[in-house]
């Protein structure tokens, strides 16, 4: 699972790099807040996500990460498109998409922070073998 955060999250990665030079290189920056979101939400959150359950293998084979994975890349691409619609169109028609895309990504983060709370510091780290407890 935590292959699968890192790999998403570097596409993530890719995807804001290139809205932000896109924007910058149009002077249009009307989608900064996608931009942001991408990066935070899509990057830097899924990396460091990917990085936990590299190193808490027993979080990672879970339903409650594979439910989080799914609700993560579901819910962040509906919420993206939701506010890209509202922004560049001036609709607020497209606000429940992005309402709705931000309960996905709230209800993945609840599984995760619900996941690390039964499975981290009650097993081994990935990394020396040792026990250890939280």
């Amino acid at each position: 699972m935590g292959n699968a955060f890192l790999k998403v999250a570097s596409i993530y990665f890719t995807i804001g790099v290139l809205a932000g030079i896109t924007m910058g290189i149009i002077h249009d920056f009307r989608l900064a807040s996608v931009h942001a979101h991408i990066n935070l939400l899509g990057w830097v959150s899924m990396a460091i996500f990917g990085l936990i359950y590299h190193f808490y293998p027993q979080a990672a084979s879970t339903k409650l990460a594979k439910t989080h994975f799914w609700f993560h890349n579901i819910g962040l691409p509906v919420m993206m498109v939701g506010i890209a619609t509202q922004v560049l169109t001036g609709s607020m028609a497209a606000l429940p998409v992005a309402v709705i895309g931000s309960i996905v990504v709230v209800v993945g983060v609840i599984c995760f922070t619900i996941n690390l709370f039964k499975h981290v510091g009650k097993g081994t780290n990935v990394q020396s073998g040792n026990k250890f407890s939280v």
